[in-house]
């Protein structure tokens, strides 16, 4: 296991976010009629805010909201629409006292501004930067900002996505959007990347893009910034465990996210917050470099 780097985030108001003794646990709230894994369960606002709540009350430390679906496939919503999804949520859930920090995912920035008005703190942000105003708005507000890798929109990126290295692409986009981001006037420190497991990778026949990803999160890490992984329920993870529906892909989702922590990922985006966070508790707690001396010094080595 790679020495897991330190980072302090700072948020809004003074606080901020310590990364580094385990990975940080980032609860997903889907304020949306075609999630693919709520299945529209939190359209409602009642039902996000009572989701929301639940997840802080289990130990969550950040509180992921987001009303336009990008799963494959997905058609963009209108920032009307998004925004009368998401701000009753953010505003209630601050009126309410949730001292969790939330995020806002979006890629818009008139929805970015409006929900970190109604109480955001972070900007979750899939297509890292595409809308130039994200880029001065978060600047401007000072905001920790999440930039994704995603090679296209959307509704196309599962068509016939293509890598010579995915690694060395993936790292080399996520570089280029932090300098985007430096660049206009974003704090390093406010900077944090996502290999966007999911997002325009191949899976199946024969080809795990998002498998090898997980497998060298360490070379990212080298770009200098928090990593934020985001495996939880998602296909690939049904295709190499068998577990077709979303429903049952809690184990193979677990076993990503202590994957993902061993390889030094520092916040983990996930649906099930109470199973993730006992794991990533008890992996933090060993130490699997252990292993690999005990095997090469061990009887018979």
């Amino acid at each position: 296991m790679p020495p897991r780097r330190r980072f302090t985030v700072p948020l809004p108001g003074g606080g901020s976010l310590a990364l580094g003794d385990r990975a940080l646990i980032m609860g997903v709230v889907n304020v949306t009629p075609d999630s693919f894994s709520d299945g529209g369960r939190l359209v409602d606002p009642g039902s996000a805010i009572e989701a929301g709540a639940r997840m802080a009350d289990e130990g969550a430390d950040l509180i992921d909201v987001g009303g336009e679906s990008t799963r494959p496939g997905a058609e963009p919503v209108p920032r009307a629409e998004e925004m009368r999804r998401v701000l009753p949520v953010l505003a209630t859930l601050r009126e309410h006292g949730l001292r969790t920090p939330v995020s806002i995912d979006t890629r818009h920035a008139d929805v970015a501004e409006a929900a970190l008005d109604a109480g955001a703190a972070l900007v979750n942000d899939v297509s890292a930067l595409s809308d130039p105003a994200m880029a001065r708005l978060v600047a401007e507000r000072g905001v920790p900002v999440v930039l994704m890798h995603l090679p296209s929109p959307p509704r196309v990126m599962q068509v016939d996505p293509h890598y010579d290295d995915v690694v060395s692409a993936v790292g080399e986009a996520l570089a280029a959007a932090r300098d985007r981001a430096l660049g206009a006037g974003i704090a390093p420190a406010q900077i944090l990347l996502d290999p966007g497991l999911g997002f325009g990778k191949r899976t199946g026949a024969g080809v795990e893009d998002n498998l090898t990803l997980l497998s060298h999160l360490p070379h990212l890490l080298r770009l200098g910034h928090p990593l934020v992984v985001g495996a939880s329920r998602k296909r690939f993870l049904g295709n190499v465990s068998g577990a077709a529906s979303v429903e049952k892909r809690l184990a193979a989702s677990l076993a990503a996210a202590l994957a993902a922590t061993w390889a030094g990922a520092h916040v983990l985006r996930v649906h099930d917050v109470e199973p993730t966070l006992h794991a990533v508790r008890t992996a933090a707690a060993l130490d699997p470099s252990e292993w690999n001396a005990a095997w090469s010094t061990g009887p018979g080595a």
